[in-house]
């Protein structure tokens, strides 16, 4: 989606129930300052980030052993990336208003087919066999991992202005999403819809990093962990965080 203003103000109501929660910074990776991040996934020890942008919108992939870069594709111009996931032998990258998903190749990035989706595309995650997809909005929808057909969707109990846009599918269970136009990240049950936690992540960056970058976004927990991967669009630092109660 288009470039906005961070703000410090989560953009929906945050009820009692769901619990404030902050972020440890563990340690910082560099992170392209070019690249305007979309999607964000560790698999098998390989980070894959999507990236966005009209007529600038790519897919790669790294070693994040040694940090090298192994593949890379670039959409067609007309194609501005979104969210990205992995599951099992195929890549799936979505784009924002072309109502297009790309089947990708998981180590080589190569486009394998097409298919066709109603409405905008904003992040993806893999939840056991299901996919899980936002558009924007404060309900996300399931999709089969192979034929990409939508099964189902939840709205969210609660925060319904949430803007949800890149995500997490967490080892236990839980979706991460980054909240669009906003420091916040939401912690969710896709089984109910329920808010489990709303974590602040502002502040990361200092004055001079902020210069020029745009909104947080992009979530990946570290398999075997209890660790995430968090950054932004444009931003110069991947963060590895911990979410701790505030």
């Amino acid at each position: 989606m288009l470039a906005a203003v961070v703000t410090g103000t989560v953009a929906c109501d945050r009820p009692d129930s769901a619990p404030p929660l902050r972020v440890e910074v563990v340690a910082t990776r560099p992170h392209d300052r070019g690249a305007f991040t979309e999607g964000l996934e560790i698999h098998d020890g390989l980070l894959y980030e999507s990236t966005g942008l009209a007529g600038r919108s790519e897919v790669r992939v790294t070693d994040l052993t040694d940090a090298g870069r192994t593949a890379r594709a670039e959409l067609p111009a007309e194609y501005f990336g979104e969210g990205i996931t992995r599951a099992s032998s195929t890549v799936w990258q979505l784009t924002w208003k072309n109502e297009t998903a790309f089947a990708r190749d998981p180590i080589t990035l190569a486009e394998r087919g097409r298919v066709h989706y109603d409405g905008e595309g904003w992040g993806l995650c893999t939840r056991g066999d299901r996919l899980v997809m936002s558009d924007g909005s404060d309900t996300l929808t399931f999709r089969d991992p192979v034929t990409f057909d939508a099964v189902g969707s939840i709205r969210l109990t609660s925060h319904h202005n949430a803007r949800l846009n890149e995500l997490d599918c967490a080892a236990d269970g839980s979706v991460y999403a980054n909240v669009w136009h906003t420091d916040h990240i939401l912690r969710i049950d896709p089984e109910s819809g329920a808010v489990l936690g709303d974590i602040d992540a502002g502040g990361l960056l200092s004055p001079t990093e902020r210069a020029g970058v745009d909104v947080l976004n992009g979530i990946a927990q570290i398999p075997g962990t209890d660790r995430f991967l968090i950054t932004g669009k444009y931003w110069p630092v991947l963060f590895e965080v911990r979410f701790v109660p505030a």
